[in-house]
């Protein structure tokens, strides 16, 4: 047998063994996905992969240390269940600030996330905000999306109500001050997609964005974290 033949058929063999391995594994998960939620789950590595060769969804923005025209802490965030989030009881820590959905390629980023307060949980609050708004990833409701986040990704960081964060007459006030300079000080960078990242430091004051290809788990993120209070 010639050896390109032999290695086409080791291709072959190795990606059937893949995908019935990849079967296997949607056939005996037991949880709230769609199929189509665990082709996605499955996948992401590859997207991370992909999206950072091609250098798509990768941009990281920072600044320096301001106070901003408007407080952060004044905002109105109702968590997920209902009850408002008393900003006063994030002073003293940075807080990281993720558009999520369920739907996504990035939704494997949960469980990132999740990983990621568990390492600082002394000195970092996340708060994701599901949305609807790319693609209408997010259609569920908010007893399902809850669902949905524990059950299948181990969440347990705070989650709000699902909102809209694009600009319009339905973006959540967090997102309207996130993208508005004249009252976070400096940025007007929309989130590029589902799973952007905004990042408050321990003083209500916004110095960084991530893309939704930078990891939570990246050297740009744990980088930041590791620093000392400004």
């Amino acid at each position: 047998m010639r050896k390109d033949q032999l290695r086409r058929r080791l291709l072959l063999t190795g990606l059937l063994i893949f995908a019935a391995l990849g079967l296997l594994w949607l056939q005996q998960t037991e949880s709230t996905m769609t199929l189509r939620q665990r082709l996605l789950k499955l996948a992401y590595p590859v997207l991370m992969w992909g999206t950072r060769l091609g250098n798509k969804n990768t941009t990281v923005l920072s600044h320096a240390p301001q106070k901003p025209p408007v407080s952060f802490y004044d905002l109105p965030v109702m968590s997920i269940t209902g009850d408002s989030i008393d900003g006063t009881l994030l002073r003293g820590k940075k807080i990281l600030l993720v558009n999520t959905a369920s739907d996504c390629g990035y939704t494997a980023q949960y469980k990132e996330l999740q990983q990621l307060q568990d390492r600082f949980i002394d000195r970092l609050v996340v708060i994701g905000f599901p949305a609807n708004d790319f693609k209408e990833q997010e259609k569920g409701d908010d007893a399902s999306i809850a669902n949905f986040c524990e059950r299948n990704y181990g969440v347990r960081f705070l989650l709000t109500k699902k909102t809209s964060v694009v600009t319009g007459p339905l973006q959540h006030p967090v997102y309207r001050w996130l993208t508005d300079s004249g009252q976070n000080g400096w940025n007007r960078k929309a989130p590029s997609w589902n799973f952007s990242k905004y990042l408050i430091d321990e003083q209500g004051r916004l110095t960084h964005y991530f893309d939704p290809s930078v990891s939570p788990l990246s050297d740009d993120i744990i980088t930041v974290l590791q620093k000392d209070a400004l």
